[in-house]
């Protein structure tokens, strides 16, 4: 009888152990999934995007809407840093390929026509007066067309396509969707 009661024992912590190895498999797996395709957490690092999202915010960027349409103005992007690799960095798209970027007297003009930008609490929109090594930008500035003309809306310290230049929508990682910790600070972009 003892042997009896053993082998149950012995079976029932074999199938529990693979349950939960198979579980944890299956949770691991769509885990990568839903952040190569769905979705990526990101921690706000800087000041650049101030008042909109805050050093320290925690925000989804999603990956499913460009799949579906192209990238507009408008859109807050996480996108690769053109100049250190690995690092992923969050602006908002002014303009896209084929448009024209100046500006003129602590305003941004597109295509001819000073655009409204509540978002940047009337902090003025210079040229930089240095920018990244073999970077030369003249305005106006015409963004080649698989490009996007990223700022931030912290625009007095931003280091966005005024030292970088355009971005290209390839290098482009997904849509500012949403804020989600800390929760005080809850909002969709």
């Amino acid at each position: 009888m003892d042997a009896g009661q053993h082998a149950p024992q012995k079976t029932s912590w074999s199938r529990t152990f693979l349950s939960v190895l198979i579980m944890v498999l299956a949770v691991a797996g769509l885990t990568v999934l839903l952040r190569t395709f769905v979705f990526d957490p990101y921690e706000i690092p800087s000041g650049s995007m101030e008042e909109t999202i805050m050093p320290g915010d925690m925000v989804f960027s999603e990956k499913i809407s460009y799949r579906m349409h192209g990238v507009q103005a408008g859109d807050i992007v996480t996108f690769d840093d053109p100049e250190v690799a690995g690092r992923v960095l969050i602006k908002r798209v002014i303009a896209t390929g084929g448009q024209t970027v100046d500006l003129k007297d602590g305003k941004v003009v597109i295509d001819g026509k000073q655009i409204d930008e509540p978002y940047t609490n009337g902090k003025p929109s210079y040229p930089l007066t240095r920018t990244a090594r073999g970077i030369d930008i003249s305005y106006p500035y015409t963004i080649p067309e698989d490009c996007v003309w990223v700022m931030g809306d912290n625009r007095t310290s931003s280091q966005d396509s005024r030292y970088f230049g355009a971005v290209t929508v390839s290098s482009i990682t997904g849509r500012a969707a949403v804020i989600y910790w800390p929760f005080d600070h809850f909002t969709t972009l």
